[in-house]
């Protein structure tokens, strides 16, 4: 073996054991992350999705009519010039996950942008749901019909401010119906990571689509897809993405916002709102985003169960 032979060997020996030294660290750390300290201590859960509407009283009318939700909380900031309202399945304290509309005053349209996905929701029956809701005029933009390289029966709908839900066929759901929201990203191992080690959520599935040429990894608190969840889509080809002022947040609960925040510091996560008592309301919360960006607020949950009394 000639002398430039041993030299490129030992360059590419070098680069393996950095690589295996690089993964077993990640490991280690995620597995002390997830095993150990205020993760194993803290009972999270995801509360609830906050997004922005152009028309409050006709996306209500529409998530009742179509999707058979029922008003939990309205709440109104004239001094702030904005009002909420909070729809869903079931009492927020009872493990039912919600959606918490956001009504700017004047503001009737927004940017969705292309990097926010869709809400999922189980049917029994995607067929004759779908047929029902054509029926009672809402927009179907998809038929029921097979997912592309798949076995899923799937159709997907619209909102008045152009949010798409996907309607999954699930006759044997026994929990909320809502499913999952979906996000793209940029990096999935990165966000693997930081939705394991911040946020202390479980990998529940990864799947490959080669037809599609896309890989999805589902994430959450839950052992099974009867939980709600995370979706992450991350596309083979190269896409430009935009992320619109249209959707804004989720919002899950912890028992301490600042031992949480701690955690998520020493995670590696960032934090964007530090640890403290929202005015007005006294809520204590903190904020932190993802890789790409997208927002996640940890709520106290005692403060918020004080709140829906």
């Amino acid at each position: 073996m000639t002398p430039s032979q041993i030299a490129i060997r030992a360059v590419f020996a070098a680069g393996v054991l950095a690589a295996c030294y690089k993964l077993l660290n990640r490991s280690t750390r995620s597995m002390a992350t997830a095993s150990g300290g205020w993760l194993a201590e803290d009972e999270r859960k995801m509360l609830h999705a906050v997004y922005r509407v152009g028309d409050l009283e006709k996306t209500e009318e529409y998530y009742t009519k179509h999707l058979g939700m029922k008003r939990l909380r309205y709440r109104d900031q004239p001094d702030d010039k904005y009002t909420n309202l909070f729809l869903g399945f079931g009492p927020e304290d009872q493990d039912y996950f919600s959606l918490e509309l956001t009504y700017n005053y004047g503001k009737d349209s927004y940017d969705l942008g292309n990097q926010f996905g869709h809400f999922a929701l189980a049917v029994p029956d995607v067929y004759k749901a779908v047929e029902k809701i054509k029926a009672d005029g809402g927009k179907v933009t998809r038929d029921a019909g097979p997912v592309k390289g798949g076995t899923s029966e799937i159709a997907f709908i619209e909102d008045p401010t152009g949010y798409k839900w996907e309607l999954i066929q699930r006759p044997d759901h026994k929990k909320d119906p809502i499913l999952h929201m979906m996000f793209r990203v940029t990096d999935l191992d990165k966000s693997i990571q930081y939705y394991t080690e911040a946020l202390g959520m479980k990998l529940i599935r990864k799947r490959e689509n080669e037809t599609g040429r896309y890989t999805l990894a589902f994430l959450g608190y839950g052992d099974d897809e009867q939980s709600v969840q995370i979706e992450l889509t991350y596309n083979w080809d190269p896409q430009e993405y935009i992320k619109g002022d249209a959707y804004a947040q989720i919002a899950i609960s912890t028992k301490d916002v600042f031992k949480t925040q701690d955690q998520i510091r020493a995670a590696g996560g960032k934090i964007t709102k530090e640890a403290g008592a929202l005015p007005g309301l006294g809520t204590k919360i903190l904020a932190t985003t993802d890789p790409d960006g997208w927002k996640i607020v940890f709520v106290d949950y005692q403060d918020l169960l004080a709140e829906l009394k």
